[in-house]
């Protein structure tokens, strides 16, 4: 173990760096525009009928198919790895944004309007409020998936934990794979603890629907 650490170390933390910068960054990026779309479609429900099909669309190309057509048109840059994983982020917290406001009781919001509320208030008031549990549910959703396909930008030469698996696998060395694949679980389960002691924090217990 210690003769392992001493060749692999320094290529681990790299590795482990690379794939924490690609999950933050993409589910960020994903966040904000995935609220925003959700916002927007929960005022047109018309428009949710096109776009989160179209975008569930995506979620059925297999990641090492949808990440080369972008190489083959932006190159070997992290762009091509953040756009990838971050339209694949999307979707788990679109879905549960648009269906966390449009569940919201009508009685709340018709309080909201008769206290005098507009309906810019009454969205960042009483529904995004409302519906927190179901976004924070979709952004556990998306980091955990973003952690296993940010392996996938190993397969372009651009690095993360990916990058260790695949070598291993070219080399069959054992040891290289778990050295890729262990902290990768181990970022995916530290990612769902982190969003669940936020979920917490930021939701009062009788909306959480759990008890805790």
């Amino acid at each position: 173990m210690s003769n392992f650490l001493s060749l692999y170390a320094d290529r681990m933390i790299k590795a482990i760096g690379t794939h924490f910068m690609y999950v933050i960054a993409s589910v960020s990026i994903a966040f904000v525009v995935a609220v925003f779309l959700g916002m927007l479609l929960s005022r047109k429900p018309s428009w949710a009928t096109v776009v989160i099909p179209l975008l569930s669309v995506f979620q059925t190309i297999p990641g090492i198919v949808f990440i080369g057509i972008l190489f083959l048109y932006l190159g070997m840059v992290p762009a091509t790895v953040l756009i990838a994983l971050s339209i694949y982020a999307i979707f788990p917290i679109l879905k549960n944004t648009y269906v966390g406001i449009i569940e919201v009781p009508m009685q709340y919001k018709e309080a909201a309007k008769g206290c005098g509320m507009s309906p810019i208030q009454i969205l960042f008031r009483v529904e995004l409020p409302l519906a927190l549990p179901s976004i924070i549910g979709g952004l556990r959703i998306s980091t955990v998936y973003t952690v296993s396909w940010a392996v996938l930008a190993a397969m372009i030469g651009l690095g993360g934990l990916g990058e260790l698996i695949y070598a291993g696998v070219s080399s069959n060395n054992n040891a290289l794979i778990f050295a890729g694949a262990i902290p990768a679980a181990i970022m995916a389960i530290l990612f769902g603890v982190v969003i669940d002691l936020m979920r917490k924090k930021l939701i009062p217990k009788p909306l959480r629907g759990d008890g805790k």
